[in-house]
C-alpha cells in the first residue's frame, strides 16, 4: 500500500520527484508505443498524432500537463491518499472502511463538482476506490451531451489537480478497479490525452492487461476508455475482447453481461464483428433475465436494438415480458430504451400496456417530455388506443407544453389524429396547440409541421390560420430543401389538406394548393394515407355480392375516384333504385361505396376506426357517395353463404325487398 501525506511535501521535493517522473514518463511512453503498435506517443505533438485523435472525436481541453508545470506544483489540500493494490484490501481499518462506505453512499446526493471535492476534503484519507468513484460522479454531474459544463473551473480546482498528480505518481499501486475507473473518468472530463497522467495510466493498464488477470467489469471499463481515445480501431480493444471471450459464461455476473453488450454496442461489434460471441451471449442471457434489475434490463434491450439482433427473438420476448414488473421502477431514460426496443422488434404485450397505463396515469405530470412523447409514439405505431394514457397525456401537455420541443409536440399530438380520438379536454388541448403554433411556428421543421397539421384534420380540427403558410411556395421550397424532394407521401398529405379545406371548410379564402402539387391517388407506398384491401376479406364479400346482385358485372372494385380516393367496391343505382352494370356511366343517380374494413383499419383490439379511414369516409359522403361500412367484427361471425347474402342485403339495401332488382 502506498500512503502519502500531501502536507508533508516540500517544494524542492516535488520538483525533484517531478523531474524523475518526467524521465520515467518518457521511457514509459516509448515502451507503450512499441507494445501496442497503435499510438506513437511522445511529448512533441506531430500532425500525424493530431490526425489520429481528431478522428476519434476526442476533445482537448485546457487541463494542464503536469509534467510541464514543474515550477508551480499543485497546492495540495486533501488529507492522506491511500493507493492500495487490490480492491477490498484487508489492511483497511474498520473506521476507514466505514468512512468509505458512508462517502460512497453520500456521493449520489451531491450534484456539483464543488460539493464532491468539499466532501472529499473532509475525509482523513482517500482510497483509490473513493478517488475513482468521486471522479466518476463528477462526470455524471458535469458532463451533459458529451460536453463539460464548467471545463476551466474543474481543471483549475486545487483538489482536482492534486488528485491527478497523485494518480500519476502512484499509478502502479492502484487497484485494477481504481486504475481503469479513474482513467475512464479523466477521459470523460477531457483531460489532455497526451498528458503524462493519461499516458501513464494507459501504459499501466496495458501492463495489467498483459497479465490477463482483469475481471470482465474492469476490461469493459478499460475498453470504454480506449474507445473514446482511439475509436474501434484500437489494438488493445482486440486484446480486451480476446480476454472477455476466454472467460466461461458460467463465471459471468449479470452486470458483466450488460457491460459487454454496451461495449459491443458502442462500435466494437460494428459490421457484424464478434457476432459469434453475440449469439452465445444471447442464448446465455435468456437464463439470466430473471436476475436483471430495471437498469440492466433497459441497457441490454438498448444494446440489442443498436446491434440489430433481430435473430434473438426468444431473448427479446423474455426481456419484454420481464420488463412488465419493472415499469414503475424504470427511470425516464430507461423506459424510453424499453419502448424503443418494443418498436424496433415489433413486440406488443397487453400486460405491458396495462402496466404502462397505471404508470403514466400516476406520473405523466412529472415525466420528462421525451418520455411522454415516446409513450405516445409507441401507442401510435402499434395502433394502441389507450384512453387512459391519451387522456392524462393531453391534460399534462396543457400544463407543461412549454417544456416540450417542437418535435416532441408533434410526436405527442399526431397520435390523436392517427388513432382518431379526442380526449375530454380536447378544446383546451387544441387551444394550447394553436397558441404554440402561433408563437413558435418558425421553429417547427417543415415536415414535422406538415405531419402535425395533417393529423389535426383527421379529427376535424382545422388549422385554418396556418394553411396559407403551408400552401405558400416558400414553405414548399423549405420542404424541398430538407431533401424530401416533395415525395409522394408529402404531396399526398398536401393534397388531403387541400381536399379537407375544400370539402369541410368552404369559408376558407386563403391560398390554395397549386395543381402541380396535387396527386391523383392517395394510395402511397406503405399505404400511409389509405389502407390496402385485404384480399381474403374481399373475396368473401365479392362472393356474397355475386349471389346478391346476380353477377359480377353489377359492381366494380378498386375504383379510383376524381377525389383521389380508391373505393374498395362501387355499386351504381338509377333513379328508381335499380342496380346498374358497373360499366354504365349514364343514368347513374346514386353511387354506393362499400368500405371493406379489416382489422388493420381499426385501432388494436378496438372497433375505433383509424383517422385516415374516418376522414376518407367523411369525404366520400361529402362528395355524394352513400358509404356502407362492412367491418370485420360484423362479417367474420357469418358462417355460410346465405348468412352473408342476408347480411349484405340488410347493409346495402336496408329498405328494399330482395326482388327489387
Amino acid at each position: 500500500m502506498a500512503s502519502i501525506n500531501f502536507k508533508c511535501f516540500q517544494a524542492y521535493t516535488l520538483r525533484a520527484q517531478a523531474w524523475r517522473q518526467l524521465l520515467t514518463g518518457r521511457r514509459t511512453l516509448n515502451h507503450f508505443g512499441q507494445q501496442t503498435g497503435q499510438l506513437k506517443l511522445c511529448y512533441c505533438r506531430t500532425s500525424a498524432l493530431q490526425t489520429v485523435h481528431s478522428g476519434s472525436g476526442f476533445w482537448h481541453t485546457l487541463c494542464r500537463n503536469y509534467h510541464v508545470e514543474l515550477g508551480n506544483p499543485p497546492n495540495f489540500t486533501t488529507g492522506t491518499v491511500h493507493l492500495h493494490g487490490e480492491d477490498g484490501n484487508n489492511c483497511k481499518s474498520d473506521s476507514k472502511w466505514t468512512d468509505e462506505q458512508l462517502f460512497l453512499k453520500e456521493l449520489n446526493h451531491l450534484h456539483s463538482y464543488k460539493d464532491i471535492f468539499k466532501c472529499m476534503n473532509s475525509l482523513k484519507s482517500l482510497s483509490d476506490t473513493i478517488v475513482a468513484a468521486a471522479l466518476q460522479r463528477v462526470c455524471d454531474v458535469e458532463v451533459e451531451d458529451g460536453k463539460l459544463k464548467n471545463p476551466e473551473d474543474i481543471v483549475e480546482d486545487e483538489t482536482f489537480r492534486s488528485l491527478c498528480f497523485q494518480l500519476e505518481q502512484e499509478s502502479q499501486n492502484l487497484s485494477d478497479s481504481g486504475l481503469v475507473s479513474s482513467l475512464n473518468a479523466l477521459i470523460k472530463l477531457r483531460v489532455d490525452p497526451w498528458s503524462t497522467l493519461i499516458v501513464r495510466l494507459v501504459s499501466e493498464s496495458q501492463e495489467r492487461l498483459d497479465k490477463s488477470q482483469m475481471t470482465i467489469r474492469n476490461l469493459c471499463i478499460l475498453g470504454d476508455s480506449l474507445f473514446d481515445l482511439e475509436g474501434s480501431g484500437c489494438v488493445m480493444l482486440e486484446q480486451i475482447m480476446d480476454q472477455v471471450q476466454s472467460v466461461k459464461f458460467e463465471d459471468w455476473k449479470v452486470d458483466d453481461i450488460a457491460m459487454v453488450y454496451r461495449m459491443l454496442q458502442r462500435g466494437v461489434g460494428e459490421r457484424g464483428k464478434y457476432q459469434n460471441l453475440l449469439n452465445k451471449m444471447n442464448s446465455f442471457t435468456i437464463t439470466q433475465v430473471s436476475h436483471f434489475s430495471p437498469k440492466l434490463l433497459s441497457a441490454v434491450l438498448n444494446a440489442l436494438v443498436v446491434l440489430d439482433q433481430t435473430q434473438a427473438v426468444p431473448l427479446v420476448i423474455k426481456l419484454c415480458k420481464h420488463s412488465v414488473r419493472h415499469i414503475p421502477h424504470f427511470t425516464d431514460d430507461e423506459l424510453v430504451n424499453v419502448l424503443e426496443s418494443f418498436l424496433h422488434f415489433g413486440h406488443n404485450d397487453q400486460f405491458f400496456i396495462e402496466a404502462l397505463e397505471r404508470h403514466v396515469a400516476k406520473c405523466a405530470f412529472t415525466m420528462h417530455p421525451n418520455t411522454v412523447s415516446k409513450v405516445m409514439q409507441y401507442c401510435s405505431r402499434k395502433h394502441i388506443l389507450s384512453k387512459t394514457i391519451f387522456n392524462v397525456v393531453a391534460e399534462s401537455f396543457i400544463y407543461n407544453a412549454d417544456k416540450f420541443t417542437t418535435a416532441q409536440i408533434a410526436e405527442l399530438v399526431v397520435p390523436f389524429g392517427k388513432l382518431n380520438y379526442l380526449p375530454p379536454c380536447a378544446p383546451s388541448l387544441f387551444r394550447k396547440l394553436e397558441r404554440i403554433l402561433s408563437a413558435r411556428f418558425a421553429q417547427f421543421q417543415p415536415h414535422v409541421l406538415l405531419n402535425l397539421l395533417h393529423s389535426c384534420t383527421l379529427v376535424e380540427r382545422y388549422p385554418l390560420n396556418f394553411l396559407a403558410k403551408v400552401f405558400s411556395p416558400y414553405f414548399l421550397q423549405q420542404l424541398q430543401a430538407e431533401g424530401l424532394d416533395l415525395e409522394k407521401l408529402v404531396l399526398s398529405q398536401l393534397t388531403q389538406l387541400f381536399l379537407t379545406v375544400t370539402l369541410e371548410c368552404p369559408s376558407y379564402e386563403g391560398l390554395r394548393l397549386l395543381p402541380k402539387y396535387r396527386v391523383k391517388s392517395l394510395l402511397t407506398p406503405g399505404h400511409l394515407l389509405e389502407s390496402s384491401l385485404d384480399l381474403h376479406f374481399y373475396s368473401r364479400v365479392k362472393a356474397g355480392l355475386i349471389d346478391l346482385l346476380g353477377g359480377r358485372m353489377y359492381f366494380a372494385s378498386r375504383v379510383l375516384t376524381p377525389f383521389c380516393y380508391i373505393l374498395d367496391i362501387e355499386i351504381k343505382l338509377d333513379e328508381e333504385g335499380f342496380v346498374l352494370p358497373a360499366n354504365r356511366y349514364e343514368e347513374v343517380y346514386q353511387r354506393i361505396a362499400l368500405c371493406i374494413d379489416d382489422q388493420k383499419r381499426f385501432c388494436t383490439n378496438s372497433h375505433n376506426l383509424l383517422g385516415k379511414e374516418a376522414i376518407k369516409q367523411r369525404h366520400l359522403q361529402l362528395v355524394g357517395y352513400e358509404v356502407v361500412q362492412i367491418p370485420f367484427f360484423e362479417f367474420d361471425p357469418l358462417r355460410n353463404r346465405s348468412d352473408v347474402v342476408e347480411y349484405l342485403h340488410k347493409k346495402i339495401f336496408p329498405n328494399s325487398y330482395r326482388l327489387s332488382w
